[in-house]
């Protein structure tokens, strides 16, 4: 059973989101909270698999809480960030703070438990119109004095491959049949990659690989394609 903690400061967004994710046999909302700190409290308190977190809350925001939530956290919790397309520039925030994902707040029901279980399961999730906005709005230009991390050198010429597509949105599926490779030989791959460049997941493995110049806008690599 997913267990799941919904917080936004809507409460018809929240019952919504609860009367969806109950219907389903495999996923359980332990709780909802009202604004981000409630949020922290009753996840602490609970230890959700999945926390729905919307961006935008009175007191402490969706940012914040999810920064503070997931400070030290054990790998295993999980924030999925709830949003409209507003404020990007908070949902590139998320993304350090360790967010799993990104859901528009219109999804429709069957994607919306899509989306809590394929975090669950420790994959990230970022709908392709927010990955494109994000990348060409953030990321478009490498940083000042960024570099490639020295952790970079230690990835095989495969893993380069896997990280270079994973930056371009590619799921597992899509990057085994470009490379030809088997699907779980890509999954070992990008666990080794995420055990190298001690990141949480795939989210933070795109944002690395493209604030490095590993990968640019557009899918020119600084290293070859």
């Amino acid at each position: 059973m997913i267990r799941v903690l919904i917080a936004d400061d809507q409460a018809l967004v929240r019952g919504g989101f609860r009367m969806i994710l109950n219907s389903e046999k495999d996923i359980e909302v332990l709780a909802e909270a009202a604004d981000g700190r409630e949020a922290i409290a009753l996840a602490r308190e609970l230890e959700p698999d999945v926390v729905l977190m919307d961006v935008r809350m009175p007191g402490l925001d969706g940012i914040e809480a999810t920064r503070r939530l997931l400070a030290g956290a054990p790998e295993s919790r999980r924030v999925l960030i709830l949003t409209t397309f507003d404020h990007d520039e908070y949902l590139y925030e998320a993304i350090r703070a360790g967010a799993s994902g990104f859901l528009l707040k219109d999804v429709a029901p069957a994607e919306l438990a899509h989306a809590v279980r394929m975090v669950a399961a420790g994959d990230a999730l970022v709908a392709p119109a927010i990955t494109r906005r994000l990348l060409e709005d953030f990321i478009r230009q490498p940083p000042p004095g960024a570099r490639a991390p020295e952790a970079l050198e230690s990835l095989t010429a495969r893993e380069l491959e896997v990280l270079k597509h994973v930056a371009r949105g590619l799921s597992n599926a899509e990057i085994a049949q470009e490379l030809v490779l088997g699907e779980a030989t890509v999954k070992t791959h990008l666990g080794n990659i995420l055990m190298k460049l001690d990141l949480r997941d795939r989210v933070q493995a795109v944002v690395l690989a493209y604030e490095s110049g590993l990968v640019r806008p557009g899918g020119a690599s600084s290293k070859g394609s």
